[in-house]
């Protein structure tokens, strides 16, 4: 079954719970404008379908996500676990970043999972993990009792992902108490669960498929990895972590067909799926080389499953006709679906160009671009004379790759840009004919879809979870499991204000399992900050320093339009170069400094290339970046 048995009537019905369709003339805005503006709709979006302060959840339980708004043809007002640790994970990445404005829904989410595996379901309990299984539950924190694809098993893993990241940024900035108490419970019973029954089938994430499935798979893997450093860091341990992410790296091997990934051992389909896609974006590892062990987005192989994927959806959608080889197509779950008719998906679109932002970032770092004889046949459809070799960053080609694989990553943002609502709102699915948008609104997935794919096409990456130790296949390998241990998460109270490096010792939020209560005053949202870029560099007479980024703010990387920063406080013992830009309130970018010489020539700092997240949090009108020439 789909998220919900299709019925019929249930496309029009669908269409008419929306807001009039409508497709505007998006077409003449920029991609770089309106993803300024989408990216506060999404984040915005996302906010109002978590409960209990968001518009569209209110009746739902503090910190619950729910997956759309929609009551009805389809009723997707639940929370699902995948989609909720997958939202999650954005937002910990947005407050990493900068957007400390979110650290109460964070903690209140947290509260909430920890509510929720207590709670006896259909799958099972705590007692013995099996409950943990459980995909969906009511907005209230009860169980849901009606029929349903169960057990899915990729809830725990992908909620642990979530929570170490927050742990650790907890422990990095002085609050390990809250690491080891509130934080490791709950990822202790959910790496249980994935070590003890990771080797059993169950549904797929389109909750259709009753097999083994590579986008579970493939996060079981990375959440044991990344538990068990986890472990070591709050002064705990994991061994059942250790013994088991061998074995389900070895097993990740055999979904590998020789030409793409077979996204389930089951279900009777091409294996072609976005699913595929997904896992690899969310396996992602910034400090991975491309690694075919571990299905790194630059990888040989998710390069070649890509386009299998995306060619497979070129002759299915008539939006599509007559698009050339190598150029961006709508693209959906797998090519046999049947779930309102089958239509592409906002998030399969946005996952297909991150994956390809996830790679230009790994070859940047890298310094070069590999190709072999299995992912030719995608540099060739994007760049015609590729041929099997090794281009270091100093080349054309290198250069040349890169531009091409940028336009056909946005070229897949556009389409998303095409199908969206004129305000912005994003639904699940927008028909493979008309174009128009259908099946649930304002998707809470969709949502985080846009936010991830921009930061990785702005360089923002999340931390490394460890594949470069974590990439070798056993000698020998073998489907088992190893118990863990299971236990109730008791939450305690929250620090009420975190900030980066300084611990705070005062409590205002005070989470129980069933509510929590949160203090706070009121104070206005910013829309755009005055940040001021200060800059130490040393220059002589008729040198002078600007400073260029990804953001149309910052020129768009044109060094023709990058941004003179003064030297007007200049001294021999502070060479301090200066400059204050209104930039919009949480965007995140990337940028760097030049120096422009006295005869026109430029001269770019040392890589990598700088983030910054301009500042969203309440009362915030002004933020200073202090850099240095590198």
């Amino acid at each position: 079954m789909s998220r919900l048995l299709y019925a019929l009537g249930a496309l029009a019905l669908g269409q008419s719970a929306l807001a009039a369709p409508q497709l505007s003339p998006r077409a003449t805005t920029s991609l770089d404008a309106w993803l300024a503006t989408e990216t506060t709709v999404s984040l915005d979006g996302i906010l109002k379908n978590i409960g209990a302060s968001g518009a569209f959840a209110q009746s739902a339980k503090n910190g619950v996500v729910i997956a759309s708004p929609s009551t009805s043809n389809p009723d997707y007002y639940y929370t699902w676990s995948r989609d909720s640790a997958l939202t999650l994970k954005v937002l910990i990445d947005l407050f990493r970043n900068g957007n400390l404005g979110l650290q109460t829904v964070i903690e209140e989410y947290i509260n909430a999972q920890a509510a929720l595996q207590t709670v006896s379901n259909p799958s099972g309990d705590l007692s013995n993990g099996a409950g943990l299984g459980e995909p969906k539950f009511n907005v209230d924190l009860s169980a849901f009792t009606g029929s349903w694809g169960r057990p899915q098993r990729d809830g725990p893993a992908l909620r642990a992902i979530a929570l170490i990241d927050f742990g650790n940024w907890l422990i990095d900035n002085g609050y390990p108490t809250y690491a080891v108490n509130n934080v490791w419970p709950i990822v202790r019973n959910d790496l249980s669960y994935v070590s003890q029954y990771w080797s059993q089938s169950g549904y797929d994430l389109w909750e259709e498929v009753n097999s083994m499935s590579f986008f579970t798979v493939a996060n079981q893997h990375r959440s044991l990895v990344e538990g068990s450093a986890f472990a070591s860091r709050v002064g705990a341990s994991c061994s059942w972590c250790d013994s088991q992410a061998p074995q389900i790296l070895c097993y990740m091997q055999s979904f590998w067909t020789g030409s793409y990934i077979n996204a389930n051992t089951g279900g009777g389909r091409s294996g072609k799926d976005a699913n595929t896609v997904l896992a690899s974006i969310h396996t992602f590892d910034p400090a991975a080389t491309c690694d075919d062990i571990t299905f790194q987005p630059c990888s040989s192989r998710a390069l070649a499953n890509h386009k299998v994927y995306t060619d497979s959806f070129r002759s299915v959608y008539s939006l599509n006709s007559g698009i050339a080889q190598g150029v961006a197509v709508a693209v959906g779950r797998y090519p046999e679906d049947s779930y309102y008719n089958g239509n592409p998906w906002f998030l399969s679109n946005l996952a297909a160009a991150e994956q390809l932002y996830d790679a230009i970032y790994q070859w940047n770092k890298i310094g070069s671009i590999t190709i072999t004889s299995t992912s030719l046949a995608f540099f060739q459809d994007v760049y015609s004379s590729a041929a099997v070799g090794t281009y270091a960053s100093s080349s054309s080609t290198f250069t040349s790759i890169i531009s091409a694989v940028k336009t056909y990553a946005d070229g897949y943002v556009s389409i998303a840009q095409a199908h969206a609502f004129t305000n912005g709102s994003l639904s699940e699915q927008y028909d493979k004919s008309s174009g128009l948008s259908l099946s649930a609104r304002d998707l809470t997935w969709s949502y985080a879809a846009l936010l991830t794919a921009n930061m990785r096409r702005n360089g923002v990456v999340p931390p490394s979870w460890g594949a470069s130790s974590a990439n070798t296949v056993p000698s020998s390998c073998s489907m088992g499991s190893a118990a863990g241990t299971y236990a109730t998460p008791t939450a305690t109270s929250w620090p009420s204000t975190l900030t980066s490096g300084t611990a705070v010792s005062t409590t205002s939020t005070t989470a129980t399992t069933t509510s929590t209560t949160t203090s706070s005053t009121s104070c206005t949202t910013p829309t755009s900050v005055a940040v001021t870029f200060d800059e130490t560099a040393t220059t002589t007479y008729g040198e002078n320093v600007f400073i260029v980024g990804s953001i149309s703010q910052l020129g768009s990387w044109n060094t023709a339009n990058a941004i003179a920063l003064s030297a007007s406080q200049y001294t021999s013992s502070n060479p301090l170069w200066f400059v204050t830009i209104s930039l919009p309130a949480g965007t995140t970018f990337q940028y760097k400094y030049i120096r422009k010489e006295t005869d026109g020539s430029i001269v770019w700092e040392s890589d990598p290339n700088r983030s910054y997240t301009v500042p969203a949090a309440c009362g915030t009108t002004t933020a200073t970046e202090n850099d240095t020439w590198r």
